[in-house]
């Protein structure tokens, strides 16, 4: 009996190391926004096992109404979530260090759509639809760089209020809220559709963020997270189908009111705005000269109190 318990006592210090060690890898992963084709890469990575093979275990957890993703990283509930750049730039600016590990977003998807087939540009003081988490950045800086003049109105999700009538124009982004006015029976046309990546605002969006004391920590863990991101989002650019059928899978789960068509529209957007405009390829990295562009025109709209650079975002500095 002695020797069995002798036994079982070097059995379970041989095993510490072990379970320590993979409690060490777990990472926790809380996208900007509820289950849907903007985050595919990582629900392949996690369906197809490559955070497994890379050796670290990914729990997906998305927000909540009373969790936002920011919320939820400097708790330390989450250990890596998605931001856009000028919301990374904002976060930095107001004393929490980020580190980008991994850039998807190659453009921006941010579009006005106004209503009546009027041109955002000359609807001076109009009433214009802004998400209330954010995200607006660019167009407040074109608004006050073009004298616009808009009246800005905070809305939750949905496209309601512009289809009412309620507004003269809304933010939408080219891969979600402008399927859904499509839908909805509103006409796109070049007159009353603002794309800001043609107009001078082409800026990143989407990228993989962490808190840099984590990074600082756990560099190994978080490249092996990074690198196994990559290869999800890789993969889904392969295989757009079997893709949409796994994001249908996450949808339902988590009870999302969408549906088939507008997530094949969302995945195909999405996965265009992965590819550079100059290199035609999937670059997977931020790119300096954009975070110059976006850090000078939040400066110049006083959205910034200082000048965040590159170093400061990325992993090695």
């Amino acid at each position: 009996m002695k020797k069995q318990i002798q036994y079982l006592m070097l059995a379970v210090a041989l095993l510490l190391p072990q379970m320590a060690s993979a409690q060490d890898e777990t990472i926790v992963f809380t996208p900007q926004w509820t289950a849907q084709a903007q985050f595919a890469g990582y629900y392949v990575a996690e369906a197809k096992g490559f955070y497994r093979k890379a050796g670290v275990n990914v729990r997906i957890e998305h927000p909540t109404s009373t969790q936002p993703a920011m919320s939820r990283l400097r708790k330390n509930v989450c250990q890596a979530t998605t931001l856009q750049l000028c919301q990374a730039l904002e976060i930095i600016d107001a004393g929490t260090p980020l580190v980008n590990i991994l850039q998807t977003s190659m453009n921006n998807a941010m579009v006005i759509v106004s209503a009546r087939n009027r041109n955002p540009l000359k609807h001076k003081g109009a009433r214009v639809g802004i998400w209330s988490v954010g995200f607006g950045q660019l167009a407040i800086c074109m608004s006050q760089k073009e004298h616009l003049d808009y009246e800005w109105i905070r809305f939750a999700q949905n496209i309601n209020l512009f289809v009412a009538g309620a507004l003269d124009a809304m933010l939408a982004m080219s891969y979600n809220e402008y399927y859904q006015l499509v839908q909805a029976g509103v006409v796109m046309t070049e007159d009353n559709v603002y794309r800001f990546c043609d107009h001078g605002y082409n800026v990143q969006e989407d990228g993989l963020y962490m808190l840099r004391d984590f990074y600082e920590e756990h560099p190994a863990l978080a490249k092996k997270f990074a690198q196994a991101s990559r290869q999800g989002w890789e993969w889904a650019a392969r295989h757009p189908k079997e893709t949409l059928d796994i994001v249908m899978q996450y949808v339902e789960k988590n009870r999302i009111p969408t549906n088939r068509v507008i997530q094949e529209l969302m995945l195909k957007d999405v996965l265009r705005m992965q590819v550079d405009r100059e290199s035609k390829r999937r670059e997977f990295r931020l790119r300096p000269d954009m975070v110059r562009k976006a850090c000078k025109l939040m400066r110049e709209n006083h959205m910034l109190k200082r000048e965040v650079t590159y170093n400061e975002l990325i992993s090695e500095k």
